[in-house]
């Protein structure tokens, strides 16, 4: 039976981020009167917090004279030449901290930056990238930590840890250069724990050589990167437009849908894929193929829906702390994403100790294993005496 999704309803987004999906979506072609009564302060904001102002500049460009202010065009051009130069000197950057590991035998996968905006766009200018993210191997991980610090940079993230819990908790770690302004953020894993995925050694034997440096730089594999970004994107409520557009632009490459299917399956990512397809298929008019069908379902329609939250409100879910309806709301939908058996995981994982049972009760590290016994007591207190719940 063939796979039919709900439309969603986006005329209850603003007239200013309808009009930028029109123009993203037709690469400019708008009616004349959607332009009229437009908020242009408000569109440049927008454009702004959807990272989507380099793809804009060159189509309000050649638009007719008048249905865009010469100010708003300016502005575009400022912001898509600024971000030009970011992403040449992160290009720059990405050689050298490739070479940098390579030297060392840290096999080194970069995940998004400017071999993302290479592959999808065939252009470094119609992408912006704030970082450089990377995937290594776990048992390299202080190797690189030590590299990177050698050549400048300072560790951001200092996160308590007990037990080990961090390897499965957390997903990467943060490393800022305050002379270049560059910041690197090393991954162990794909996302945040606990759950499956993909060893190192899968995504390695997929691996694909990028053609920006002259040095080798290595990136996902397609489909590898259509599932990784299926679920960055799900895992932010799709609150970008830009996370859509690299959707959009991927779905176009000849993907082998039947193996996305089947990892998806293997780790229990099946609304992620099914979501992204859905979204880019609704706002940016995504031809979707039979064997793109199979991986829509109720549940991925439903989490489609529950987007629209985040792109009619603006959330920016890095802007901490965020208001306590958004709170609410999303830790709700990340729970809805969960199959079965992560929700599962997910409740059980509550069981194991936090750093903060250790500030409640501090004990010797050879006593650390009374956490697990101790910790819905240690929670029960914490409650009672009003002190930060985990």
């Amino acid at each position: 039976m063939e796979r039919t999704y709900d439309h969603l309803n986006l005329s209850e987004l603003s007239a200013e981020l309808q009009l930028m999906i029109q123009l993203l979506r037709t690469n400019g072609k708008a009616a004349e009167g959607n332009f009229l009564n437009i908020d242009w302060d408000k569109f440049i904001e927008l454009a702004l917090h959807h990272r989507v102002f380099p793809a804009l500049y060159p189509i309000t460009a050649k638009l007719k004279k008048g249905l865009v202010p010469e100010m708003v065009t300016q502005r575009l051009y400022n912001l898509f030449r600024k971000n030009t130069f970011q992403m040449l000197q992160l290009t720059n950057e990405m050689a050298l901290v490739s070479d940098l590991f390579a030297n060392e035998e840290i096999n080194t996968l970069f995940l998004k930056g400017p071999v993302l905006s290479e592959d999808l766009y065939g252009d470094l200018s119609l992408r912006t990238s704030r970082d450089l993210d990377l995937l290594i191997p776990m048992q390299d991980l202080r190797k690189a930590e030590k590299l990177l610090v050698s050549r400048g940079y300072v560790k951001d993230d200092y996160f308590s840890s007990i037990l080990d819990e961090w390897k499965w908790r957390h997903h990467h770690l943060t490393f800022v250069h305050p002379e270049k302004g560059i910041t690197v953020e090393v991954h162990w894993r794909l996302n945040p724990g606990p759950g499956r995925e993909p060893s190192f050694t899968e995504l390695w034997e997929r691996k694909r050589k990028s053609a920006l440096t002259k040095d080798p730089v290595f990136y996902l594999g397609a489909e590898d990167l259509f599932i990784f970004l299926a679920e960055h994107g799900a895992r932010h409520g799709w609150s970008r437009l830009r996370w859509l557009q690299d959707i959009h632009q991927l779905a176009k490459k000849q993907l082998n849908w039947a193996f996305i299917k089947k990892q998806q399956r293997r780790y229990q990512s099946t609304v992620a894929c099914g979501q992204a397809i859905h979204l880019s298929s609704e706002i940016f008019s995504t031809h979707v193929s039979a064997e793109m069908k199979e991986l829509i379902t109720r549940r991925t329609n439903r989490a489609a829906h529950a987007c629209m939250f985040y792109l009619i409100n603006l959330v920016n879910l890095h802007t901490k702390p965020l208001p306590k309806i958004v709170s609410i709301y999303h830790s709700r939908y990340l729970f809805s994403l969960k199959s079965l058996a992560q929700k599962c995981l997910f409740l059980i994982s509550f069981l194991y100790p936090y750093p903060i049972d250790a500030d409640t009760l501090p004990l010797p590290g050879k006593l650390h294993f009374l956490y697990f016994p101790l910790r819905p007591f240690l929670l029960l207190w914490r409650k009672t005496t009003k002190q930060a719940i985990t």
